[in-house]
């Protein structure tokens, strides 16, 4: 008798688990948003278009603002810096000036992030910023300068470049792939050459983003072997004749499981373009 009350209470307590689950989810969420965490229906942001845009705290410019320019707390200005770099208006001039100077900061990650800012945010008049941090001494700077200069075109930037793809300069693979994928923008021989010389690097995303390069500069198509792609530079007249647009890469990735449920958006994944500065008709 007592083991039949046991397994039955248990049975109940089993079946009614997800209801008590489900119910303390909308309790939380309710006390939440009571607190002001969230948003509602009747004071959804304007611009909203997605669910998680009204339940995700709104973070105001001037919050944002005094946390980049606190010079107590690197974390405050790496936090800061990456809210106004992500926002719609992160291109304003006001805070461009405030990228810039950050870039000169004592922390690399603050460092790192106005770089991304200014490769985000800039046009050619901030590539020197860039070009500077490609021989910053930490690797995640180095890393979004060239990433930055990916989207922004001036021919200032091909020696540095060029140097970043040399394995005997930069010792980081992850710099030397992302100034390779840079330079396929500039169409120019020495370019190409300086490409080809960097397919004999130990490192295969480096010899992938080469290769990826001098596909995009010259339409041709000789995988990794140095010889074939030296012989055909050799031997053509018109390297560019077949050449294909620039555009940058940029961040993509699948949904994730919540997003599949209504009103919750996509994810925030950006369009690719051409690098700014960059006229794809005299390219």
């Amino acid at each position: 008798m007592t083991e039949a009350v046991t397994h039955q209470t248990n049975e109940t307590t089993r079946m009614s688990r997800p209801i008590t689950t489900s119910l303390s989810i909308l309790a939380w969420t309710t006390l939440v948003c009571s607190l002001g965490a969230c948003g509602t229906l009747d004071n959804a942001p304007r611009g909203a278009g997605s669910l998680r845009d009204i339940i995700a705290p709104q973070t105001s410019p001037t919050t944002a603002a005094i946390l980049a320019t606190d010079e107590y707390n690197a974390e405050n200005r790496y936090r800061g810096t990456t809210m106004l770099a992500s926002a719609p208006f992160g291109g304003d001039p006001i805070y461009l000036e405030l990228y810039i100077d950050g870039t000169d900061d004592e922390d690399p990650g603050v460092r790192a992030t106005c770089i991304r800012a200014l490769g985000r945010h800039g046009d050619p008049i901030h590539a020197p910023y860039l070009i500077k941090a490609l021989e910053d001494e930490d690797r995640k700077v180095r890393i979004a300068a060239a990433r930055g200069l990916q989207r922004v075109h001036t021919n200032d930037a091909v020696p540095a470049l060029i140097r970043a793809i040399d394995e005997s300069k930069e010792p980081d693979a992850d710099v030397r792939a992302s100034a390779a994928d840079a330079l396929g923008q500039y169409r120019a021989p020495f370019v190409v050459q300086s490409l080809i010389a960097a397919l004999r690097d130990t490192r295969l995303v480096v010899n992938n983003r080469v290769q990826n390069s001098l596909n995009v500069m010259t339409g041709q198509d000789f995988g990794l072997d140095h010889s074939a792609w030296l012989e055909w530079y050799n031997s053509t007249d018109d390297l560019f004749a077949a050449g294909q647009v620039y555009t940058y890469p940029v961040f993509n990735r699948k949904k994730q499981i919540i997003e599949y449920l209504p009103f919750m958006g996509s994810p925030p994944n950006e369009t690719t373009s051409t690098p700014v500065g960059l006229n794809p008709v005299e390219e």
